[in-house]
């Protein structure tokens, strides 16, 4: 039986020190490093389907800021707008195909078409860049980490698949509260700042369907702010 065929990458990165294995929300990992964190809460893979209240992850995240070796700093507004110049000059300079971004205090979704990169390795690119970024304009430390780590990927083989993630990406800011966030999006009636046009729609796999939601777009096209 032949494999599928990848024809793109969800990305996902959080900051140091969010989305810790035994999140109450639930996370992607499969083990808890850190063993001062280990009594905080269960380990739980995927979402849960049930969400727990505001209060609990806040309370959550009080006890873990305390084990944690250095303290956690979210991206504020000035934070995230240059994670997503660095992510669009990157994007730009190895011929990425981005179709979304989102960049939000804690964490980031990027929908990669297929590349001659792994998908970690999109991924070390995108946090070396942003990092050195942040560190040049004063905003990060040198000894402090900015990102939580090699971060999680998701294939993706079929273009249904490309676009539910890609509409999951433009609405995750809101799922996460209404936190703005910076970054690129797909939909060109999505409110933000434009300061360029989307190109063409890429090649799909031969026999499948094209649609519009899965343009081109530079991280530099759209930026929310």
């Amino acid at each position: 039986m032949l494999r599928p065929l990848v024809i793109a990458h969800h990305l996902i990165f959080t900051v140091y020190g969010r989305w810790l294995p035994n999140d109450p929300r639930g996370s992607s990992s499969h083990e808890i490093r850190n063993t001062l964190l280990e009594d905080l809460g269960e380990l739980h893979v995927g979402r849960k389907l049930v969400q727990p209240d505001g209060q609990v992850i806040r309370e959550f995240y009080r006890q873990a800021d305390k084990r944690l070796a250095r303290p956690a700093i979210d991206l504020d507004a000035d934070d995230r707008s240059l994670v997503a110049e660095s992510f669009a000059e990157a994007i730009e300079a190895e011929h990425f195909t981005c179709w979304a971004c989102a960049v939000m205090d804690d964490h980031v979704h990027l929908v990669m078409r297929k590349h001659k990169y792994k998908a970690e390795e999109m991924i070390g690119l995108l946090e070396e860049t942003s990092r050195s970024r942040l560190r040049e304009a004063d905003k990060r430390r040198e000894d402090h980490p900015v990102w939580g780590g090699p971060g999680w990927m998701v294939f993706l083989d079929h273009p249904d698949a490309v676009r539910r993630t890609i509409a999951y990406a433009d609405r995750d800011p809101i799922q996460c509260g209404g936190r703005r966030s910076a970054g690129p999006s797909s939909n060109p009636t999505t409110t933000g700042l434009s300061t360029g046009a989307t190109a063409p729609t890429p090649p799909m796999p031969e026999g499948s369907a094209r649609s519009e939601d899965t343009r081109k777009v530079s991280c530099r096209s759209r930026l929310r702010a």
